[in-house]
């Protein structure tokens, strides 16, 4: 999966910052440092960007949760974010959640007395 290549990638160039910098050139403080670098950049652009990407686009690896008392009804792409949708059977809500790159904006929808079909609380 794309997903464990970019992370092999990662990894192999901060094995390599570490092998030239520090081996190479006898320099550990700079190579721990360009590496320790290279690892957070690398994290910074999965989490920020890639992950969705990688999942929608080219069959990468992301697991969601549907919160506790939730039972899970669909989910769609828009655009490169994920929305999700679920009913909570206790307050007779559905609820949209939008996973976006980074989870920096994450939008959030409830509908009231929802009611979806198959839930076993009509007529409430």
């Amino acid at each position: 999966m794309v997903t464990y290549a970019y992370w092999a990638a990662v990894f192999i160039l901060t094995l390599l910052a570490l092998g030239v910098i520090g081996v190479k050139m006898q320099a550990w403080k700079p190579a721990v440092v360009v590496a320790l670098l290279v690892l957070a950049a690398g994290w910074g652009a999965y989490a920020f960007h890639f992950q969705q990407v990688f999942v929608k686009r080219w069959g990468g690896v992301m697991t969601l949760t549907v919160p506790d008392g939730e039972r899970h009804i669909g989910s769609t792409w828009k655009e490169d974010n994920l929305w999700t949708e679920s009913f909570d059977p206790a307050t007779n809500t559905c609820h949209f959640r939008e996973y976006s790159k980074g989870n920096l904006l994450q939008g959030r929808v409830t509908i009231k007395n929802c009611n979806p079909v198959g839930s076993g609380v009509a007529g409430r």
